[in-house]
C-alpha cells in the first residue's frame, strides 16, 4: 500500500470514529483497529486504567508518520490476540497541540511507554519502524533481552536463520559489563542478540576480552571490545554503523534499513547488474566504500529491475541515463551527481572528498537562465527556458543535450559553433545546446547524451530524434528537410485552426 492509499485509509478512519468520543469519564475510550484514540480529554483516565501503556505520538498526513499508523495498530491486534497487559494508544499531535506540549512532545512520530499511570516519566522508545521490532522491544523488556548461548551447536541453531546476529562473548553474563549489552539489546529490537560465556565460541572466533561481535552467516564481520568504561550509546553506535554490508542492494528487503540508517549521506550507484561492466563497477565502489565506512552508506539500484521504476522516478532517473552516481542526504532534498562517466575508485573517493568538504555543486531541476544566453550564436538552454524556446512555433531548434564531463560531448561543441555559423542567416532556425545533467526537460528521452533533437517550427509539440553523422553536412541536411516538412504540417495546422475557430464563433452565435 503506497503512502497516498495509507493517508486515505487513515483520514476514512478518522472520518468514522472523530465525532463519537466521548468526554464522559463513565464511557469507554474509542479504539480504531486496537488502538485507544487518546485525547485531551481521556488521556489521564488511560493512564489509570492501564498500567503498561504504549502511546503512538503522530502527525497523521505527514509521511514519516504514514507507515508507523499500520505498523502499531497491526501490534496493537497481535498484543490483544496474545491477552497482552500492554495497551497500545495513539494521539494526535496536530488536533491536540497543548497536551503534546505538556507532555514535551518534541519529534513526530514518536514511542513512549507509560507505567503505572506515570504521565510525566515514560520510557521513551527507539525508532520501531515495524509491528515486529515493536513487540520485540516490549518482549525484552520483559524478559531476557539476549538469548544465551551455552555452546557452538546452539549458536549454530540461532543464526541459521538470520543473514545477521549481534553476539556479546562475556565472561560474566550476569553482570559487569554484560548489562550494559543488555541494554542495547533492549532498544535494538529489530535485530537478534545472543550472549554466550562459551570458552567453546570464544576460542572459535579468537577473542579473549568481552567482545560484541557481528555475524553473517557464522562469519565475524565486525568485533567490539566491551571495558567497564563502555557506553550503551558507544555499542548501539557501532551496530548501528556495521549492521550493514559495505554495500547494499535496494530493494523490498532492505530499503526500511536503508532509509533508517544513522549514516545520512548516501552514495548510490544506479546501473543494470546484467551489464558486462557491473563486476567491475561493484569492486570498485565496495573497494571505496572501506575507506568511507560510518560516514558514508554505499546503495546500488539495479535499474534492469522493473520493480525499481518507483525509486528510480523518484530520483528522476531514466534506466537510459545509467550507469551514473548520486550523493543524497537524508536530511535535504539535495542530490549530487559525480561529475565524471569513469566509475573507478579514484573518481568515488575524489567526489565524496568534495562532497563532505562541501565543495560539490547540487544536481537542481534548472541552473540560473545564463547572462547573455540569447546573444551568443549557440543559445545555452537551462530548464527554465527550455520549453519556451524548444517548443516556438516560428522556429525550427536544433539541440544538443550533453554532460560537461563526457569527452564525447566536448568534442561536439566546436562543431555546434559551426552549426550556428552555418544557419547564421536562416530566421526560423536556432542552434542550442543544454546540461541534461544539471537540469530537468519535460520530454521522454531514450537516449544518452551526447544526443541531437530537432524541434520543429509547429504548434504541435513535436521532437525529431537525430542518429546519423555527427557532422556539418548531414546534420545540416536533416535540419532543412525538417524545416520543409515543418512548412507542409504548419499548413495543415493553420487550416485545421482556422476550422476550430470558425466553428467557436458559431457557437457562439448560436447562444446568443
Amino acid at each position: 500500500m503506497g503512502p497516498l492509499q495509507v493517508c486515505a485509509v487513515y483520514v476514512l478512519l478518522s472520518a468514522c470514529t472523530g465525532g463519537t468520543l466521548s468526554d464522559r469519564g463513565d464511557e469507554p475510550i474509542q479504539e480504531d483497529k486496537d488502538v485507544l484514540v487518546l485525547t485531551e480529554s481521556n488521556f489521564d483516565r488511560a493512564l489509570k486504567l492501564h498500567s503498561l501503556l504504549l502511546v503512538h505520538f503522530y502527525a497523521p498526513l505527514s509521511g514519516e508518520s504514514l507507515g508507523s499508523i499500520l505498523e502499531f495498530a497491526k501490534a496493537a491486534g497481535e498484543l490483544k490476540e496474545a491477552d497482552s497487559d500492554v495497551k497500545l494508544g495513539g494521539l494526535d499531535v496536530t488536533k491536540h497541540k497543548d497536551l503534546a506540549k505538556t507532555l514535551n512532545v518534541t519529534t513526530v512520530p514518536s514511542l513512549r511507554l507509560y507505567l503505572s499511570g506515570d504521565k510525566y516519566d515514560p520510557v521513551h522508545c527507539p525508532a520501531l519502524k515495524s509491528s515486529t521490532s515493536i513487540l520485540t522491544w516490549l518482549k525484552r523488556r520483559k524478559g531476557p533481552s539476549a538469548d544465551l548461548i551455552t555452546d557452538l551447536s546452539q549458536l549454530e541453531k540461532f543464526a541459521a536463520e538470520e543473514d545477521l546476529i549481534i553476539l556479546g562473548l562475556f565472561k560474566d553474563v550476569e553482570v559487569g559489563a554484560v548489562e550494559v549489552f543488555y541494554e542495547v539489546a533492549a532498544d535494538v529490537a529489530d535485530l537478534p542478540f545472543g550472549v554466550t560465556g562459551s570458552e567453546q565460541v570464544f576460542s572459535k572466533y579468537g577473542r579473549t576480552e568481552d567482545s560484541v561481535l557481528l555475524l553473517r552467516k557464522l562469519k565475524m564481520a565486525e568485533q567490539f571490545e566491551m571495558t567497564s568504561a563502555t557506553a550503551k550509546d558507544d555499542v548501539v553506535h557501532f551496530i548501528r554503523i556495521h549492521e550493514m554490508p559495505l554495500v547494499t542492494e535496494y530493494n523490498g528487503k532492505t530499503s526500511s534499513k536503508i532509509l533508517s540508517s544513522v549514516v545520512q549521506n548516501h552514495l548510490i550507484l544506479f546501473m543494470d547488474k546484467a551489464e558486462k561492466q557491473f563486476k567491475q563497477t561493484h569492486r570498485a565502489f565496495k573497494s571505496t566504500a572501506k575507506e568511507f565506512r560510518g560516514k558514508v552508506l554505499f546503495v546500488v539500484i539495479d535499474t534492469g529491475e522493473p520493480r525499481n521504476g518507483r525509486i528510480m522516478e523518484y530520483f528522476r532517473v531514466r534506466k537510459e541515463d545509467a550507469p551514473l552516481v548520486r550523493m543524497v542526504n537524508l536530511t535535504d532534498s539535495f542530490q549530487y551527481q559525480l561529475p565524471s562517466d569513469l566509475l573507478d575508485v579514484q573518481s568515488f573517493a575524489s567526489f565524496i572528498e568534495s562532497y563532505l568538504q562541501g565543495n560539490a555543486k547540487p544536481k537542481l531541476q534548472s541552473e540560473p537562465i545564463p547572462d547573455g544566453w540569447d546573444t551568443q550564436p549557440v543559445k545555452e538552454l537551462v530548464g527554465i527556458n527550455f520549453e519556451r524556446v524548444a517548443f516556438n512555433h516560428n522556429k525550427n531548434v536544433l539541440i544538443l543535450f550533453y554532460a560537461p564531463w563526457s569527452a564525447e560531448s566536448r568534442a561536439l561543441f566546436p562543431l555546434w559553433e559551426d552549426l550556428a555559423e552555418h544557419f547564421g542567416e536562416s530566421e526560423d532556425v536556432v542552434v542550442a545546446k543544454i546540461d541534461l545533467t544539471a537540469n530537468d526537460v519535460n520530454i521522454r528521452m531514450i537516449d544518452r547524451y551526447p544526443c541531437v533533437k530537432v524541434f520543429p517550427a509547429v504548434y504541435s509539440e513535436r521532437v525529431v530524434s537525430y542518429s546519423g553523422e555527427m557532422k556539418l553536412e548531414p546534420i545540416a541536411e536533416f535540419v532543412n528537410a525538417e524545416r520543409e516538412h515543418a512548412k507542409v504540417e504548419k499548413a495543415k495546422e493553420e487550416i485545421e485552426r482556422k476550422k476550430y475557430l470558425d466553428a467557436q464563433k458559431e457557437a457562439a452565435k448560436d447562444e446568443l
